[in-house]
């Protein structure tokens, strides 16, 4: 089989009309980082083009103006990493494409991500808060010192000039803010002297704050995510004693809280926002396929998106953005076996046009369909996951690769458009993804099931559903491996080492091995509260070492495969090393790929490449599948 088609980066990422319609801006994925490009929707010809150095990324844009574009910008090292927020704030102009810093800590240079000058220089992290859709020229942000000063400042930014003076000074530390429809604070959520969560409010412009949620006596958070249009009621995303999350209101009079929206697995995902305010309508839901619930089903809001999901037939439909008279909106689809179209959506003609696609070289027709899927852990606990059968299959008897995902903790695996599952597919496998606890999205307690149970129970969940895809009939018994990254790569060692006759062989890809290793190694326990939460949510170090596959090499029966990036500072290289010695050792069958310039997963398109030849090479021999045909370019984009 061909792999290029997964070695490409999407073509788009995300896309965004602007207020008037005049212009889209989109964010590229380039090998090593993320631009931006404004394209005019006269011609669809671009007006600019902002880059940035290598491992720079987009983490987030919003229009604030028909002009004016503000770029939050992040650090992302390595292909399986988490963008981490910089906390600079950047400024483009649509109709020149020229940009410059507005707030943040680098200094003077040129060109986006280089050391520019900011406005006001003063060591900050700075982050959009709201961009005052009915102002046009100013914003509301949150800013962090560094100069040790934990109390965030919320401050109005002229978008145009960085010019900012402050508005709130918030009660507790690394506070995030919540303003009204009026563009006024009223929310400060952050930490206490106890370094627990706490929620503030106030009743307006110099208002005095008032603590209105301590998880420490609640014991579940509240996250406030807007406003009714008169401001008198208040939107709060409430974490539950069981359960998933629901959407409550906060009656700003009385402080009387009603539930409003919560669904019977799963978190709110994504909420739903009147256009142009701070007004939830509703919020999507992603266990299974993706779902939305509103408030009001009789809403426009409501109206227009079941209209849309009947339009594209069941896909996944997301409004990035509209103009401000809501005449057009842009509109995403996509689904599992697609992983994106983008449309502009006449509101009022009821007519979409076909803008462009995320990867336009897959072919729906051609990828794999996946299916959600339920069992019971050996524990009666519920959990939920996805299964990808081949193309043609019949689903029956498979070669099977079971995928758990990175993370763990706040991370989930989401029915929709996954590269590395298609691939396997396309190679023959059926593919099975598990939101094992710990994992995001099924509430707070099912979260917080996973904390120090690496190796334990969250193990045993990935081995429950590797047993229950063989029951069903849908995976041969005698042809599974398993396979992940980053925790994943973790999990798969610990799978071979813990259960040693499930798998027949084992691939870990920029993993960690030696969890006692985590205590003194990698970017976690540089951070400030890095070794708390090494503690709290993965263990003590004395006690690790029991679940360390490094330490079980001798358990280990079946080949192995390792891949890993020698600047990866999450999972440094040397836990591959580490584990590929023991596994030597213990004469168990290696393999590997180390690419010294390399951080959390693989940027380079030459190494993803190789990376994969690998890969299906190794399944291959053990499960049976497809193996990599020599590079023979890129796939044709598909037309619409």
């Amino acid at each position: 089989m061909n792999v290029e088609a997964y070695v490409k980066k999407d073509g788009f990422e995300d896309i965004k009309l602007s207020p008037t319609g005049e212009y889209y801006a989109a964010t590229v994925p380039r090998e090593d980082r993320t631009i931006l490009v404004v394209i005019r929707r006269s011609d669809n010809k671009p007006s600019g083009v902002v880059a940035g150095e290598r491992n720079s990324v987009i983490a987030d844009f919003d229009w604030v103006s028909p002009d004016r574009v503000i770029v939050s910008l992040a650090e992302k090292f390595g292909n399986l990493a988490r963008p981490q927020l910089t906390g600079e704030l950047y400024g483009v102009d649509a109709a020149t494409g020229s940009g410059e810093m507005l707030v943040g800590q680098r200094l003077q240079g040129a060109g986006l991500g280089t050391k520019i000058q900011p406005k006001k220089v003063e060591r900050v992290a700075a982050f959009l808060t709201d961009d005052l859709p009915q102002d046009g020229k100013n914003v509301i942000i949150a800013v962090m010192p560094f100069s040790g000063d934990p109390f965030t400042r919320a401050e109005k930014m002229d978008a145009y000039s960085g010019r900012r003076h402050p508005v709130a000074r918030a009660p507790v530390r690394n506070a995030d803010f919540t303003t009204d429809n009026a563009g006024v604070v009223r929310f400060a959520s952050g930490f206490g002297a106890d370094n627990i969560r706490k929620l503030y409010y106030r009743q307006g412009d110099g208002a005095e704050w008032e603590l209105i949620s301590d998880e420490a006596v609640t014991h579940r958070h509240e996250s406030p995510i807007g406003f009714s249009a008169d401001n008198r009621t208040a939107y709060l995303q409430a974490e539950q004693e069981t359960g998933p999350d629901a959407i409550i209101t906060l009656d700003l009079a009385t402080r009387s809280r009603k539930e409003l929206l919560r669904d019977d697995d799963s978190d709110p995902y994504r909420i739903i926002y009147r256009n142009g305010t701070r007004v939830p309508v509703g919020a999507f839901f992603m266990d299974g396929k993706p779902r939305t619930g509103f408030f009001d089903e009789k809403s426009s809001e409501a109206v227009l998106y079941r209209s849309l999901q009947a339009a594209f037939g069941g896909d996944s439909v997301r409004i990035t953005s509209q103009t401000s008279d809501g005449r057009l909106a842009l509109v995403q689809v996509s689904s599992d076996r697609n992983p994106g179209d983008f449309y502009v959506f006449d509101v009022q003609a009821k007519k979409a046009s076909h803008l462009l696609s995320r990867s336009s070289w897959f072919d729906p027709e051609k990828t794999a369909a996946t299916e959600p899927l339920q069992l019971k852990a050996r524990d009666g606990l519920t959990l939920h996951g996805y299964l990808t059968l081949p193309k043609g299959s019949g689903g029956k008897n498979l070669p099977m690769v079971v995928m758990p995902h990175g993370g763990p903790f706040g991370v989930q695996d989401t029915w929709g458009f996954d590269p590395d599952a298609q691939m396997l597919a396309e190679a023959g496998y059926a593919v099975l993804r598990l939101n094992y606890r710990g994992s995001a999205g099924y509430g707070a307690a099912f979260m917080h099931a996973g904390a120090r149970e690496w190796g334990l129970k969250m193990q045993d969940d990935l081995t429950d559903a590797t047993r229950w895809a063989t029951t069903q009939g849908i995976a041969d018994a005698s042809r599974i491996c398993i396979y992940g990254g980053s925790y994943g790569g973790y999990a798969s060692l610990m799978g071979v080492a813990k259960e040693p006759s499930l798998y027949k062989c084992a691939v870990g890809y920029v993993g960690v091995y030696d969890l006692p290793t985590m205590h003194t190694e990698g970017d976690i326990q540089r951070r400030g509260s890095g070794e708390t939460y090494i503690r709290e949510w993965i263990g003590d170090r004395e006690a690790l070492g029991a679940t360390s596959p490094n330490r079980m090499a001798d358990r280990i029966k079946v080949p192995v495969f390792l891949a890993a990036g020698g600047e990866d500072e999450r999972a440094p290289i040397k836990h591959s090393e580490m584990m590929e010695k023991a596994l030597r050792n213990a004469g168990v069958p290696v393999e590997t790929l180390y690419y010294k310039t390399e951080g959390h997963g693989f940027y380079l398109e030459e190494h993803r490449r190789e990376y994969y030849t690998r890969l299906l090479s190794f399944l291959a021999r053990h499960l049976g599948g497809a193996v990599a045909t020599a590079a023979s370019g890129a796939p044709a984009a598909r037309g619409k």
